[in-house]
């Protein structure tokens, strides 16, 4: 964003994202593009940076929940489950982590439009549905009038809108159209068994789709906007959308089996991806990389399965996606079932959403976020039925049998919401807690991944004040430090931030080693300063990471090189700037042992500093040091300056 703002502060110069620098646009233009946009409607200064990057998390995420809410109303009718669903997204750990104030990523974009198309998808679902339950002229009339009515030409262009936005936003979005394809063939498949056209039912879903696809590949050829085979996923999407509704309109006349068109279009599937690593093949090894990149990292936090053995397989969803998690998939299999049975199209698209997202969260965990957003829904469901098993609630509508109810789209579903008063209202707000506490819980300690601590702040307060006094050229000012916060602490050191793989590659193998000192050397001009943390791990004695955090690389033998600038009193973080060192040479008895010594303040305590060496046969000595004061030599002083521990100087006795 700061990059993008340097370039223009001015909202109306659309050059600045169309010709985005090398480096800044990367795999998510479109987040980036906002992101500048906002900053730059707000005046374009560091001011409107930082608020930008705090708060745009927060609101996007309260659209995403007036989305979810709508969502479940638009498929429920029943503004408790839209209540109750609002709730279980707020609460859900892993969705509050990703999007809390200030963390500007990809993420809030991503989640929104998700949701977004979601519920542009359902109204579309909807409108056909409840004409059809009214009795409006038979199918076939409640199909013409969801055409006629004006307000589904508008959602076919939101959808459109959210499906061309949705392509840009982050490098994965290739998998956001994997969902809406399956949604998109399984609802040919539920029409034709209904006996409704597959074509004119889903013409505005294709309509919006081929909307979709005309502004991804606008932006791909007019401003180079992401890789190809990305930009196209949504023309590929809309031309298998086409031949599922063709297909589907056949078996509806012939009136042949639903198992049929099923397996007819997954073999199409299947051919349309051949064709298109024939045709296509760089496209299909970018695609494969990008694959391997989403689903082969190792060694991230978020790279484990929702259902990792860590946490007993079954918890893990309780840690990342709260009570919610329960609620949501035993409704899950309960709409499975009715969707399988009975003509619902607003349930098929939660079904083929929250199924396709449990898979990727069970293999990353990374996705979770991604899953509560239709999972949430769901969960509200159950919620609510959980307070009308208890008499707390009315009972839920949404589920009547129609065959025996008659249709519900004017009264069997009720919209209307009561609050009770005395026993029932404190039942209620037990049960509530209840529920919503237990993903409360894990909030704090998921935070804890992505917030940086006190410690490691000031740490990187002392190194820029230190900086300032040296003024040394990158990469001589880089900072090692461990990788998830490698990019933090040298974007405000240094401005270089782009990458953590040095951090990555280096840094285990720095404080799991025994010699600093020569790490230092080994480093050259390569690393200037390195901090050091225990975030609640077990130090190994005599290690690097002993001796800088332990020890603070003081002590009867301190270290040459390693210049303390700040610790916290619990020593979980400690920064130190590596530094030539001035070394005191001088003279004493041939192979006698020398100690120098000296008491150094540094970040409100007191360091004792000694280092002891040998003089050689004719009783010369040098030693190296990383702090200016007075020094007692035997029973001699020698003072070191700032500059001759900076530059590398050499103090000799007697001077």
């Amino acid at each position: 964003m700061e990059t993008l703002l340097a370039e223009s502060t001015d909202p109306t110069n659309l050059d600045v994202i169309a010709n985005m620098p090398d480096g800044v646009g990367g795999t998510r233009p479109l987040s980036h593009a906002v992101n500048w946009w906002l900053a730059a409607m707000l005046g374009g200064d560091q001011w409107a940076a930082d608020m930008v990057a705090a708060w745009l998390p927060v609101v996007a995420t309260l659209a995403l929940g007036i989305v979810v809410y709508k969502l479940a109303v638009v498929i429920t009718a029943d503004v408790r489950i839209g209540l109750a669903s609002v709730v279980l997204l707020a609460v859900a750990p892993v969705h509050a982590v990703y999007t809390g104030v200030g963390f500007i990523e990809h993420r809030l974009h991503q989640y929104l439009w998700l949701g977004v198309t979601l519920l542009a998808l359902a109204w579309l679902a909807m409108d056909i549905q409840t004409r059809i339950e009214a009795g409006e002229r038979g199918q076939r009339g409640a199909v013409s009038g969801h055409l006629q009515t004006p307000m589904t030409w508008l959602v076919a262009g939101v959808l459109g809108l959210s499906l061309g936005i949705t392509t840009h936003l982050w490098g994965g979005s290739a998998l956001m159209f994997i969902p809406l394809a399956a949604y998109i063939g399984l609802r040919a498949v539920v029409d034709a068994r209904e006996g409704i056209s597959p074509t004119l039912a889903n013409l505005p879903v294709l309509v919006g789709v081929g909307i979709g696809a005309a502004i991804s590949v606008w932006l791909h050829t007019n401003w180079e906007w992401h890789a190809g085979f990305v930009a196209y996923t949504p023309v590929m999407v809309f031309a298998g959308a086409l031949a599922v509704v063709v297909l589907g309109e056949a078996w509806r006349r012939w009136q042949l089996h639903s198992v049929g068109l099923v397996a007819i279009e997954g073999v199409l599937a299947g051919i349309g991806l051949y064709l298109f690593r024939r045709m296509r093949p760089e496209d299909w090894a970018r695609s494969q990389e990008r694959a391997d990149d989403l689903f082969l990292r190792e060694g991230y936090t978020e790279s484990v399965s929702l259902f990792t053995f860590d946490y007993g397989v079954i918890f893990g969803p309780l840690i990342q996606l709260g009570v919610g998690f329960y609620l949501g998939m035993a409704v899950f299999a309960l709409v499975a079932v009715l969707v399988y049975r009975q003509y619902e199209p607003g349930w098929l698209l939660l079904v083929v959403y929250t199924g396709f997202w449990l898979v990727l969260a069970t293999i990353q965990v990374r996705f979770a976020a991604q899953l509560i957003v239709p999972l949430s829904v769901l969960g509200g469901v159950g919620f609510v039925y959980l307070l009308s098993a208890v008499e707390l609630a009315r009972p839920l509508t949404v589920f009547r049998d129609k065959e025996t109810t008659g249709a519900v789209a004017d009264g069997g579903r009720r919209s209307s919401i009561s609050v009770p008063g005395g026993t029932k209202a404190s039942y209620l707000l037990v049960i509530g807690v209840l529920v919503c506490g237990f993903g409360l819980i894990y909030v704090p300690s998921l935070t804890s991944q992505i917030t940086y601590t006190d410690a490691e702040y000031e740490a990187n307060q002392a190194i820029q004040e230190f900086e300032e006094g040296v003024d040394r050229e990158y990469p001589e000012n880089f900072v090692l430090n461990e990788w998830p916060r490698n990019r933090m602490q040298n974007y405000h050191v240094n401005g270089e931030s782009s990458s953590y793989g040095y951090a990555r590659s280096n840094y285990n193998g720095f404080v799991g080693g025994a010699s600093p000192d020569e790490s230092y050397a080994d480093f050259g001009n390569r690393v200037g300063y390195v901090v050091v943390t225990d975030r609640g791990g077990s130090v190994a004695q005599g290690t690097t990471q002993d001796q800088l955090l332990g020890d603070l690389g003081a002590g009867e033998q301190g270290l040459a090189h390693y210049r303390l600038l700040a610790v916290d009193d619990d020593r979980t973080a400690a920064a130190f700037a590596m530094v030539p060192g001035a070394t005191i040479e001088g003279e004493a008895g041939a192979n006698e042992s020398v100690t120098v010594a000296t008491e150094v303040r540094v970040d409100g305590r007191t360091l004792e500093y000694e280092r002891t060496v040998e003089s050689d046969g004719e009783g010369r000595f040098g030693v190296t040091i990383p702090y200016a004061g007075e020094y007692t030599v035997a029973d001699e002083t020698v003072t070191v300056t700032e500059a001759a521990v900076v530059d590398g100087e050499t103090v000799s006795m007697g001077e």
